[in-house]
């Protein structure tokens, strides 16, 4: 069963995408520090102690928790050339019974985007969850003028859906957000994103 394993790995072309450890957080800490200008407007609003070692320690714990739990599977995308920490992606909120779903969060650091690392991690996580965890549906959300985002989702075989109003706090305020998703047996034609989403 998923929720009895212990830890959660996996490989790509360029990365393996592993759970936080400790030793992680002077390389977590400078790159969100460095990347803050380039992540905040995307993100919900960061607390005081955001970067702190406390912080981070109770990140540490909740993935571990979670990914015995079976509730969410929080990684990070370490390159494989030079260990380099790139960002994290996470599929949280994960459902059983007749939903067998999860939704998916991520974040890149400025200095490794738009090199194809997200898409890569997007493609391999949501392969494992549709074939190491059983799941049948992935779902992900991001903002309107986020084209980036938009558009790694939509690389990586993810289709546009539809909007939520006021999906989530942003920044400190409630945001709409454009909602996509990737189906394991997918029969759905070409969804166009640029559908009018208000």
């Amino acid at each position: 069963m998923f929720g009895a394993r212990r830890t959660v790995r996996i490989e790509t072309e360029r990365m393996t995408l592993r759970p936080p450890t400790h030793a992680d957080f002077r390389g977590w800490a400078a790159l969100r520090e460095a990347s803050a200008d380039f992540l905040i407007p995307w993100e919900p609003l960061w607390a005081r102690d955001h970067l702190s070692r406390r912080s981070f320690t109770n990140r540490v714990y909740w993935a571990g928790r979670s990914i015995r739990e079976g509730s969410a599977v929080p990684l990070f995308l370490v390159r494989c050339a030079d260990q380099s920490l790139l960002g994290a992606i996470t599929l949280d909120n994960i459902r059983r019974g007749p939903a067998q779903s999860g939704t998916l969060g991520y974040w890149i650091g400025a200095p490794f985007a738009r090199q194809g690392y997200m898409r890569e991690a997007i493609v391999a996580l949501t392969h494992h969850a549709f074939s190491a965890m059983d799941l049948s549906r992935i779902e992900a959300a991001c903002l309107p003028e986020n084209n980036a985002s938009r558009g790694v989702l939509e690389k990586a075989g993810f289709k546009y859906e539809g909007v939520a109003q006021s999906y989530l706090q942003i920044n400190g305020r409630w945001r709409n957000h454009v909602l996509y998703a990737a189906l394991r047996s997918d029969r759905r034609g070409r969804v166009q994103s640029e559908q009018s989403y208000g």
